[in-house]
């Protein structure tokens, strides 16, 4: 992967780690540095799920956009949820 390709990821890593947090009802204690982590993980989750339901290949594609906010919603979600049962 070049250099290009690292921004790129972070860039779809950190979009969609935003927009699920806006998406996302209830409080979530992250800065910058989590929600582009969470968008990564999201991105990867989504993206890993849509490849394998569509024709078994994991790919960055217009479709994978929509994957990346999904699985980072996912993501963001359980989240909410784990972190809520320990208060």
């Amino acid at each position: 992967m070049d250099v290009g390709g690292i921004v790129l990821t972070l860039a779809i890593g950190l979009v969609a780690g935003l927009i699920a947090r806006a998406v996302v009802p209830g409080k979530q204690d992250l800065g910058i540095i989590a929600t582009l982590v969470l968008g990564l993980i999201g991105s990867v989750v989504g993206n890993l799920v849509a490849g394998l339901l569509r024709d078994g290949h994991v790919q960055f594609d217009l479709g994978g956009w929509w994957a990346s906010i999904l699985g980072a919603v996912l993501v963001l979600a359980l989240y909410v949820a784990v972190a809520g049962r320990r208060r």
